[in-house]
């Protein structure tokens, strides 16, 4: 199957998962179901990647309306001959429980420190401006006009793909 093809097959399953009716909690996509890794060994094949791949992708709207569409994959030698210790910052930035509450309340639509501020358990404004300024540093964050904070956009699918990952099984 061709590159156009099998991108035009893609497209039309992701069309039908638009339009399928969800409610919120209700099961993920079927195990069974897996277009998605037939889809990545597929380009694995053509590019004789032997040892495998990782593949990661959503389709998200938030709360206020944004919606985000997002791919990455890599290779399975490139992630084992890497340097895992390049995350470090990133995943320690995410090992705070108020750094995690703070990402929440961002995605969801508080954005200034001082809607944060309002929230409970959070800390200071002193706290809360040392937790942003982790989580800026890590990437997870950035600021915007005003003094406003968002996730940024290639970083909303893969924040969610590390909660996912890191819930019990």
């Amino acid at each position: 199957m061709e590159l156009e093809e099998r991108v035009a097959e893609l497209e039309r399953r992701m069309a039908a998962l638009e339009g399928a009716d969800r409610e919120v909690g209700a099961p993920t996509v079927s195990e069974s179901d897996f277009w998605a890794l037939d889809g990545l060994k597929a380009q694995l094949a053509e590019h004789r990647a032997t040892d495998g791949g990782v593949l990661y992708t959503g389709t998200v709207r938030l709360p206020t309306g944004e919606r985000y569409d997002w791919q990455t994959g890599q290779f399975t030698e490139a992630l084992l001959d890497g340097d895992w210790t390049e995350a470090a910052d990133a995943l320690a930035a995410l090992g705070h429980p108020v750094r995690l509450r703070l990402l929440r309340e961002i995605v969801g639509g508080r954005r200034t420190a001082a809607e944060l501020a309002a929230l409970d358990e959070v800390g200071t404004t002193g706290q809360i401006y040392h937790h942003l300024r982790q989580l800026t540093g890590a990437g997870w964050l950035h600021t915007t006009a005003r003094g406003r904070y968002e996730v940024p956009a290639g970083r909303v699918v893969p924040l969610l793909v590390v909660l996912t990952a890191a819930r019990p099984a």
